[in-house]
Order: structure tokens, then C-alpha cells, then sequence
């Protein structure tokens, strides 16, 4: 038999058998009382009994749904809308999928070099160490006094320029 705790409507349901603590063997020490599997019962048959004859949820009907569908299938239009009209303002478009066939290459091919470097014993801790370092003299060299700081932003700032071409 199994003793439902928690009976609220904002409370946990909680089922617990009714089992003896301890089983007393004949050298005087006391065992945990474990019954066979088939006296125990499941969570779902016990919440079914309870739900059966409790009521107050007999009638509840649950239902999920999201206020958000409309919103989102609107933004997801609006953001093909926007893609379509700067693909059609495109001159060059041979030159766009050129360069972006270079970039999917690029990337499946440094994956393939980390796989490969991944591969080699010591070399993965090796590159951790050295990734370590770096990071600890970037943050020493640029992050760490606010000279330094102002310097990495006027390095960031002339980089952008040229990029864009406007230097």
C-alpha cells in the first residue's frame, strides 16, 4: 500500500510505500527490509489511483500551447523578406556564393586539422598550454591597465577602417 503525500494543488506529489525499516537476523544485526519487486508499486499506477479518486482532477485538462507562435512566424517572414530584398540588391552575386563557398571549405577544413591534431596523443595538452599562455599575455599585455586598453581600441578601431576601406 502506498501513502500519497502532498494532496494541495501547488504541492509536490510524493509516493511512498508503507514498509518496515529493518528485518532483525538471528546473529543480532538488523538488515534493511527490501520486498520483492512485484509488491512495490509504480508511480504511474499509484498517481493513476490517486487521480482516479480525487475529484478535483478528473476534470482537469491540460493543454500546452505558446502565445509566442504568431509573433514568431511573423518575425521569421519579415527576416526572409529582409534576406530576399538584399540578395536581389546584390551586383555580384557569383562573388557572394564564391565567397562563401571559401568560407564552408575554410571551416570544414580547419575541422578536419583539429580533428587530426586532436588525434595525436600529447599534442592536444600541448595546445591547451599554449592557448593558456596567450590568453594570460593578451590579458597582461592589453587588458590589464587602462592605457594598454585604450591602445588595443585604437588598434581595433584602424583595423575596422581598413576593412571597410574607408582609411
Amino acid at each position: 500500500m502506498a501513502t500519497v503525500y502532498g494532496a494541495g494543488a501547488s504541492s509536490m506529489l510524493v509516493v511512498r510505500p508503507r514498509l518496515p525499516k529493518t528485518i532483525s537476523c538471528s546473529g543480532g544485526s538488523a538488515l534493511p527490509y527490501l520486498p520483492p519487486r512485484s509488491s512495490i508499486p509504480s508511480f504511474s499506477t499509484s498517481f493513476k489511483q490517486y487521480t482516479e479518486s480525487n475529484s478535483r482532477f478528473s476534470s482537469l485538462r491540460i493543454r500546452a500551447s505558446s502565445s509566442e507562435e504568431t509573433s514568431s512566424s511573423v518575425e521569421v517572414e519579415a527576416v526572409f523578406e529582409d534576406l530576399k530584398a538584399k540578395w536581389d540588391a546584390l551586383e555580384n552575386k557569383s562573388t557572394v556564393l564564391l565567397y562563401g563557398g571559401g568560407a564552408l571549405v575554410a571551416v570544414w577544413l580547419s575541422s578536419v586539422v583539429v580533428g587530426a591534431i586532436n588525434s595525436v596523443p600529447l599534442l592536444p595538452k600541448i595546445m591547451e598550454l599554449v592557448g593558456l599562455g596567450y590568453t594570460g599575455w593578451f590579458v597582461y599585455r592589453y587588458l590589464l591597465f587602462k592605457s594598454s586598453r585604450k591602445e588595443l581600441a585604437t588598434d581595433i578601431e584602424s583595423l575596422k577602417k581598413k576593412i571597410a576601406g574607408t582609411e
